[in-house]
């Protein structure tokens, strides 16, 4: 197993868990304000030298990391992390590593991993982009998934969403030949946004077909925030993109 240190600081509180990244002027995400609960607090001292994985550590050798050579999925942004959870339940033949920067999340899918017994996932509590870039070795994923990115809908704050032609093709990089990035979100206008960039992104095709959105695929579970969303008619757009072999 991987035993990284804890990240984050030491405060008034004791150990807070913080994200790691490196300085720069433009990041996709905030960090946003989110009481942790005793057991997510308490799942990063218990639980964080099975499941944690560090920015800083550099290039990640996943066969040793997983203890096995397996298909590798990762995901950017898994939120409170049930839906990862289920995938990684779900698909035990895989491999899968989740990003995150919000620490009641991570916590939170650090205590559940390790209350269902799951040896197939590790976690990084970092800047997704800087963990493609230093951790995430060329052609080794057999899946990306981004879920429900920050939209950032306001205009001016436009440059702040992650998908962008120089993250395709970061993602393109990081992708097996035949390999898939697998984009959803509920709103429609970064739905297009989506589109736009990924169907003039170089080296990858469309499954559904030219500027066609596809159906949820089995393996991507329905969350509650997302049947929520269903129940007051909100739409979902979900967008499969194969890398060129």
């Amino acid at each position: 197993m991987n035993a990284t240190p804890l990240p984050g600081i030491e405060d008034e509180h004791g150990f807070t868990p913080r994200p790691e990244y490196k300085k720069k002027s433009i990041r996709s995400f905030v960090i946003r304000a989110g009481r942790m609960t005793p057991a997510q607090r308490s799942a990063f001292e218990r639980q964080w030298a099975q499941y944690g994985l560090s920015l800083f550590s550099g290039p990640l050798d996943a066969d040793a990391a997983f203890g096995r050579s397996a298909p590798l999925v990762l995901e950017v942004g898994f939120g409170m992390g049930d839906s990862l959870l289920a995938m990684a339940k779900a698909e035990p033949d895989k491999n899968f590593i989740g990003i995150e920067v919000h620490p009641p999340g991570v916590g939170r899918l650090l205590n559940n991993a390790a209350d269902a017994g799951i040896t197939n996932l590790r976690v990084y509590m970092a800047d997704a982009n800087d963990v493609l870039s230093d951790c995430i070795a060329e052609e080794s994923l057999a899946r990306f998934q981004l879920y429900f990115p920050d939209p950032w809908h306001k205009k001016k704050h436009q440059k702040r969403r992650i998908v962008q032609p120089a993250f395709a093709q970061m993602v393109r990089t990081k992708l097996t030949p035949g390999g898939v990035f697998h984009l959803a979100t509920d709103w429609e206008h970064y739905a297009d946004h989506m589109m736009e960039v990924m169907s003039n992104a170089e080296g990858f095709s469309n499954q559904a077909g030219e500027y066609l959105f596809a159906e949820r695929p089995d393996y991507r579970p329905i969350t509650k925030f997302e049947k929520r969303g269903e129940r007051l008619g909100h739409g979902v757009w979900d967008l499969l993109f194969e890398k060129h072999a």
